[in-house]
């Protein structure tokens, strides 16, 4: 499948929007308009609900609640790892998701009613920020609609990437649209690999790779699709650009012997 992403800016764009755009590419018979409907249909409740709550501290609190509690939004603790969870007619469908599409969705109404929301691609999840002009900048877990502290944040951080692991303030930065995207994506994908639905993953890595161009992560992880796919030749291809790229990715001596393998193969074919 073929994608036009020179035109698009997504920085000028909800994320929301951005991400009915991907879905489109990925999926024709993606129910955009159903998509917007339902948006518009939050925004509205959320604007009639909140209309005579000035202070916008207040505000934030009042969509929180209504979002969480009583539209019934939440994290699919159940079913993390599935496909609908990413998928935006899936979430606003079943009122389930993961943090970067439930927090697109949140986001998406909370600028509509002017609260100072943006999107973080924290190390371990997609988080929201709050930054106050009279307070301190407050940081949203979008799964479940909690308040979290940086000292959580460090200990989140920490069970990551190990007790060791530096703190950086950059980690809090908003993160652009794009990247956000692309991120959103390499979810998707993972959750798609997992199901064994390989075409429509390797339509994710494609378009995350018109997001992120040559980035050698993501064309490793195309060939093990191409691999999946047995189509050879390509997937041999992408992992030797992992390897001149990341020479010293413990992956990359594994993946060599894949290469020889991969060789032998499409060698026998011809």
């Amino acid at each position: 499948m073929q994608f036009n992403e020179e035109s698009r800016d997504y920085e000028a764009v909800t994320l929301v929007e951005g991400a009915i755009d991907l879905m489109m590419d990925l999926e024709p018979g993606f129910p955009a308009q159903w998509v917007r409907l339902q948006l518009s249909k939050l925004v509205k409740e959320a604007e009639a609900a909140l209309m005579h709550e000035t202070n916008s501290h207040l505000r934030l609190e009042g969509l929180i609640r209504l979002f969480y509690h009583d539209w019934g939004f939440s994290g699919d603790r159940n079913q993390y790892y599935a496909a609908e969870n990413a998928c935006l007619d899936k979430v606003l469908e079943r009122r389930k998701g993961i943090p970067v599409s439930l927090g697109a969705v949140f986001m998406y109404i909370a600028q509509h009613l002017e609260l100072p929301v943006s999107g973080v691609a924290f190390p371990t999840q997609y988080i929201l920020r709050v930054d106050w002009p009279d307070a301190e900048t407050q940081f949203i877990n979008p799964f479940d609609g909690e308040f979290v502290s940086q000292k959580t944040l460090g200990a989140w951080l920490k069970g990551h990437k190990g007790p060791l692991a530096p703190w950086r303030d950059s980690y809090l930065t908003a993160t652009s649209h794009t990247d956000v995207l692309a991120r959103w994506l390499t979810v998707l994908k993972s959750a798609l690999l997992r199901e064994e639905q390989y075409a429509d993953a390797l339509r994710c890595s494609d378009l995350a790779l018109l997001l992120r161009p040559g980035d050698p992560h993501e064309i490793r992880d195309r060939g093990y699709i191409y691999q999946q796919l047995e189509c050879s030749h390509a997937a041999a291809m992408d992992y030797t650009y992992f390897i001149e790229q990341c020479p010293e990715d413990p992956a990359a001596e594994l993946l060599k012997l894949q290469v020889k393998v991969l060789s032998a193969q499409t060698q026998v074919l011809h």
